[in-house]
């Protein structure tokens, strides 16, 4: 049975790396259009971007989709995402799944089987994906943020450092985790994130999910069922995936 759920993207304007990212064009479109076409495909219950710029939300208004506008000084995307979802009149049931900005990408199988992972746990506020870490670079990389889980898919600790680190030395190809910042949250949760103190291991690593760990939040976790390809950050992912979307279109003729 489909767990049902909705989609929030997050989209602001001040991206360090790619300046004014979300209405950065990808194969004609702003790359927040193309990202809430990938959010309309999964058949949510909703869909909103939630953003604090008039531009953006012009954007998809003319793409036809729906926003929700928010406060311009939101320190996360979580954040954000809380104030979006306290104006949707959520029950506290209900699961919203956060779907980045800049994943046009993202599988439709993994939308669905976050919503279902943090459905099946009723006492996990939170349910997140990972890969396994097969190169080496990628998980020595501080960019590539790592989690470690319990037997039970509980997570232990996030990190951009290069976690499990072997005792005896050298990388465990596939023993390491990436994980993706794909989050399904319970809607009570959003509501009561505001309440929640900043961590000093959130502060440090920069992982507002230590937030969560730190107030003793459970995060169920699960490998993730279908390949996710990198997200947009930099000009040159930009570049990148420039064509890929025309050539989707072609083949759906």
């Amino acid at each position: 049975m489909s767990v049902r759920f909705h989609l929030l993207i997050p989209a602001r304007m001040a991206s360090a790396r790619l300046p004014g990212k979300p209405l950065a064009m990808l194969d004609g479109q702003p790359l927040v259009v193309r990202v809430l076409q990938c959010a309309l495909a999964a058949g949510a219950e909703t869909v909103h971007v939630a953003t604090d710029s008039e531009a953006v939300a012009a954007a998809v208004a003319a793409a036809g989709g729906r926003f929700i506008m928010t406060r311009p000084d939101h320190l996360s995307g979580t954040d954000r995402l809380a104030e979006a979802a306290a104006r949707m009149n959520l029950d506290d049931e209900d699961i919203v799944v956060n779907l980045q900005g800049d994943e046009p990408l993202m599988p439709s199988a993994c939308l669905h089987q976050v919503a279902a992972l943090l459905h099946a746990d009723p006492g996990a506020q939170l349910a997140t994906l990972w890969l396994p870490i097969l190169d080496e670079h990628e998980w020595e990389d501080p960019n590539v943020v790592k989690v470690v889980s319990d037997r039970y898919g509980r997570a232990l600790y996030f990190s951009r450092a290069p976690i499990p680190w072997p005792r005896a030395g050298g990388f465990q190809a596939g023993r390491a985790r990436r994980h993706i910042g794909l989050y399904a949250y319970r809607a009570r949760a959003l509501r009561e994130w505001a309440g929640l103190p900043p961590a000093e291991l959130e502060q440090l690593e920069s992982l507002e999910q230590l937030r969560a760990l730190a107030a003793g939040w459970r995060i169920i976790g699960a490998q993730a069922c279908a390949p996710i390809p990198p997200g947009i950050d930099t000009p040159q992912d930009l570049a990148r995936l420039q064509g890929r979307f025309v050539k989707a279109n072609s083949l759906d003729q």
